[in-house]
């Protein structure tokens, strides 16, 4: 075998190292942005494609239903779970604002919308940002490179440094589980 496997390990524990070096303000604000929106009793919406849909619906089900204690469910909801609707609008308006539209039918202000964009430079993403924005959401990107158009856009951008699609998701899915160490530890109950 030419390739070790184990490398990817090697690559992955040296991607986390740099990140946890450069991150962990952003990572805590992040944590403290959710716990605040929760305790608020606003709800936490997530999105992203392909990969990232998988992580958003993932994130979505920790708070829904647990994460390693059990408490409440609390108010979560993924943008890229309602086939009908995300293929309802893509044929009629197209998939720029699939993500827009249920946040427009569904959000409120004082809630939180997670953007997962390993390129930052996605349409329908940047479209629901400016959306959260208008409404009084607030948004918090995960993204790695150079952050693209979400640097300047998201009111919290969490830039993962690497050029790699999969490991920015694989650290975008290991800080979102440390959000939800945070909110299972301040919320509880």
């Amino acid at each position: 075998m030419a390739i070790d496997p184990a490398t990817h390990l090697d690559d992955l524990a040296a991607t986390a190292a740099r990140a946890a070096s450069v991150l962990r303000p952003q990572i805590a604000e992040a944590a403290r942005r959710t716990v605040d929106t929760l305790r608020n009793g606003g709800t936490i919406f997530f999105c992203g494609n392909g990969g990232s849909a998988a992580d958003a619906q993932h994130m979505a089900a920790e708070y829904v239903v647990r994460y390693r204690k059990n408490r409440q469910a609390l108010r979560s909801i993924a943008l890229t779970t309602d086939t009908s609707v995300l293929t309802a609008h893509a044929n009629d308006f197209g998939y720029e604002a699939v993500f827009s539209r249920q946040l427009e039918a569904l959000g409120r202000a004082g809630d939180l919308l997670m953007i997962h964009t390993t390129s930052g430079t996605s349409p329908n993403c940047i479209h629901v940002v400016r959306t959260a924005k208008a409404m009084g959401i607030t948004t918090i990107c995960l993204t790695a490179r150079d952050g693209g158009d979400m640097k300047s856009l998201a009111d919290l951008c969490i830039i993962v440094p690497t050029d790699r699609t999969d490991r920015a998701q694989e650290i975008h899915l290991n800080i979102q589980h440390a959000i939800c160490d945070v909110v299972d530890e301040e919320i509880g109950v």
